[in-house]
C-alpha cells in the first residue's frame, strides 16, 4: 500500500477491524517512512461490473461514483451518513449477485430510487430531478403524485 502522504511503499498494518455493517475491513496504517498514519477499506468484489451507459459506452463500475451521486441527493437532508454506506453496500451487493458482469445505468439508478424512496423524500425526488432529466414543473407533479399517501394527500410538500 502506497502512503497518501509520502508516497512511500512500505507501510504497517496498525489495527484491523470489521465496519459496522461487516461490509468491509478498515484497516489502520503507518508509513515506515515518514511516520504518517492513515485509514484504508477493504471490501469483498464478487465479480467486475462494467456499466452499459445509455450513449452505449461500456465503463468500469465505480462505487465511489455511485457513492458520491446518492451524497448530493442526501445533502443538508437528515440522514446518516451510516444510512447511505448501508444502501450502497447493499446495491452493489444486489449487481455484483446478479449474475450479470454487465449492469445497465438504468438498473443502477432504479436501485438507487428505490433505496432514496425507503430513506427520505426531499432526496429521492431530487436525484429523480437528475436522473429522469426533468425539464418542467409537471415531471416533478407526476413524481410527488407517486409519492402520495394512501389518502391521496401527498407525502411531499413543494
Amino acid at each position: 500500500m502506497r502512503c497518501p502522504y509520502c508516497g512511500g511503499d512500505e507501510t504497517q498494518v496498525k489495527d484491523s477491524r470489521p465496519t459496522e455493517d461487516n461490509t468491509a475491513i478498515r484497516r489502520r496504517r503507518v508509513c515506515n517512512t515518514c511516520a504518517g498514519r492513515f485509514t484504508t477499506f477493504e471490501r469483498v468484489q464478487l465479480r467486475e461490473l462494467m456499466v452499459l451507459k445509455r450513449s452505449g459506452r461500456r465503463v468500469p463500475f465505480d462505487r465511489e461514483k455511485l457513492m458520491r451521486s446518492v451524497s448530493i441527493a442526501v445533502r443538508k437532508r437528515p440522514v446518516e451518513p451510516e444510512r447511505i454506506e448501508r444502501m450502497v453496500s447493499g446495491i452493489v451487493r444486489q449487481l455484483e449477485s446478479s449474475g450479470e458482469s454487465d449492469v445497465t445505468a438504468e438498473t443502477i439508478g432504479n436501485h438507487v430510487m428505490e433505496g432514496l424512496k425507503g430513506i427520505d423524500d426531499v432526496a429521492y425526488v431530487r436525484f429523480a430531478s437528475v436522473y429522469k432529466n426533468f425539464r418542467e414543473a409537471k415531471d416533478f407533479e407526476a413524481l410527488l403524485d407517486e409519492l402520495s399517501g394512501p389518502d391521496g394527500q401527498p407525502l411531499v410538500e413543494l
